[in-house]
């Protein structure tokens, strides 16, 4: 008999407000985010629940939650606090449970199989004493496996404790609506309406022989999900599979050259950072987005894994350029290296000249590592000051 497993999913509730109320308690009880200002095209990072009330979310864009509540409070994001704040929080999870798989900076699981305590009361235990050191409220959910647990902290925010036994998984999914599941999107969701599927039950009574007629092998994925079935096991590790770097423009840009400007700026960005993992990729992608939300990614294979900037930025910007036309306005342009590996090269007996990019770029770290980044640029630098362009606001860098 295989053995039971207890799994908990911890959310750190408004992870960035909670934060800071605690910088700032005089913030408690009013409508405030965290997040990017409305001039420059900025989103909600984090809304506090009186926010939420108003009908504003992550994600929204900043102009646009004001007009929800014009009198909200939007706050800068201070992402190296809110790391710390993280740390702190996830450290204790470690030193309770054997097995903890950290999904983001406010979200991870555990897993308490071989605890000799119940489920319930090691998730109470830590949900008292993550408010009692740090001062921070959290929801919790127990099951006996990842994809319940996660959905039991939804069920349950803010500040919920949801205990699903084993055995009525799928009699707690049975209610709740279709989205809520691991894999349903908007476009998908969509579909299941229209076939009359509005909430997991509904889901989990369909044939699976029909949904894998209508979804392929995820038809099957979402049949089980939808009865509660989940094997994952965690993860307690986990290898970047891909670096990135975007940028929103305060005003839309159509200029050519400064564009390429942005695209290198980016470039230099993730290559400074692979570098600095000791990584390499063989695929660069191209992310455009347009001023009305349309979004294009473009991406290549290289034979050679690429952590330099000016090959990188090479890559790049011949992928921009099969998506971009002259003259037409871009809202957001991203650069992102994926398939990771080791920064080995296969050597030439013909082509040495990637050993003097190579020597520049590590006389180049080592200046911006010891003067700052902006210390030294390259000649394609030297008329950006007589025709900057448009003031950016950083969107992610994510790994």
């Amino acid at each position: 008999m295989p053995k039971r497993k207890t799994i908990l999913h911890v959310d750190l509730d408004a992870f960035f407000c909670s934060v800071e109320c605690l910088l700032n308690p005089e913030l408690r009880g009013k409508p405030f985010v965290v997040g990017g200002r409305p001039e420059e095209r900025g989103v909600v990072a984090s809304a506090s629940y009186e926010a939420r009330a108003h009908g504003i979310h992550s994600a929204m864009p900043t102009a646009q939650a004001l007009r929800c509540f014009p009198g909200l409070i939007v706050l800068p994001s201070r992402h190296e606090v809110y790391q710390e704040r993280s740390r702190r929080v996830m450290d204790l999870l470690r030193a309770v449970a054997p097995l903890v798989e950290q999904l983001s900076i406010d979200e991870a699981f555990l897993d308490v199989s071989d605890d000799a305590a119940p489920g319930q009361e090691v998730a109470a235990r830590l949900q008292r004493e993550i408010m009692r050191r740090f001062g921070m409220p959290t929801s919790w959910g127990v099951a006996s496996n990842k994809l319940v647990a996660k959905i039991a902290t939804q069920v349950g925010k803010p500040e919920g404790l949801i205990i699903v036994p084993q055995g009525e998984e799928a009699a707690f999914l049975a209610p709740l609506p279709v989205e809520m599941l691991w894999g349903v999107g908007p476009k998908t969701r969509e579909r299941l309406q229209s076939l009359g599927v509005h909430t997991i039950g509904d889901l989990a009574r369909q044939p699976v022989a029909h949904l894998r007629k209508l979804f392929g092998l995820r038809g099957v994925e979402l049949a089980a999900r939808a009865r509660g079935v989940d094997e994952r096991p965690l993860v307690t590790t986990r290898e970047p599979r891909s670096m990135s770097a975007e940028t929103t423009f305060s005003r839309d840009e159509t200029d050519g050259v400064r564009l390429e400007r942005v695209l290198r700026r980016l470039s230099e960005r993730v290559g400074r950072r692979l570098r600095r993992a000791g990584l390499a990729g063989h695929t660069v992608r191209v992310k455009v987005r347009w001023p009305d939300f349309e979004t294009h990614t473009r991406q290549t294979r290289l034979e050679q894994p690429v952590d330099q900037d000016e090959e990188l930025f090479l890559a790049a910007r011949t992928l921009f350029l099969s998506v971009w036309r002259p003259g037409r306005p871009v809202r957001l342009v991203g650069v992102a290296v994926a398939d990771l590996c080791e920064p080995l090269r296969q050597l030439s007996l013909f082509d040495r000249s990637w050993e003097q990019e190579a020597r520049l770029q590590r006389a180049l770290d080592q200046l911006r590592a010891r003067y700052g980044t902006n210390i030294v640029r390259r000649g394609f630098d030297r008329q950006e000051r007589k025709s900057p362009p448009a003031p950016l606001q950083d969107a992610q860098e994510n790994d």
